[in-house]
C-alpha cells in the first residue's frame, strides 16, 4: 500500500492534469475518479490516525505527587538506611 505522502503527491499530479486545458473530458474524468478514490482512503487514514492520538491523549499521565520508584535501596537496612556502606569513617 502506497503511504500517505506518495498518494497526496499523485492528488496534485492529478489535480494539475485536471487543470490542464488540453485534457480530454473523458481523461479529466478518469482522472477526476481517481482522485476521488485516493481521497476517500486518505481520509480513512487520517480518521484511524486521529482515533490513534485521540487514545493516546486520552490516557492517564502520572500524577504530579507520585514519584516513580527507581529501586535504588532495595539492599538498604530498614534500620539505619544504609545499603551496607563500610562503619569506619562514617559520621552518626
Amino acid at each position: 500500500m502506497k503511504n500517505f505522502e506518495e498518494n497526496l503527491e499523485r492528488l496534485e499530479e492529478i489535480s494539475r492534469t485536471i487543470k490542464d486545458p488540453n485534457v480530454t473530458l473523458e481523461d479529466a474524468l478518469k482522472s477526476f475518479e481517481e482522485g476521488i478514490k485516493l481521497a476517500k482512503g486518505m481520509e480513512k487514514e487520517i480518521d484511524r490516525i486521529e482515533g490513534k492520538i485521540q487514545v493516546l491523549m486520552n490516557q492517564p499521565a502520572a500524577s504530579a505527587g507520585e514519584n516513580p520508584e527507581l529501586d535504588l535501596f532495595t539492599q538498604a537496612d530498614e534500620a539505619s538506611g544504609s545499603a551496607g556502606a563500610p562503619k569506619s569513617g562514617l559520621r552518626q
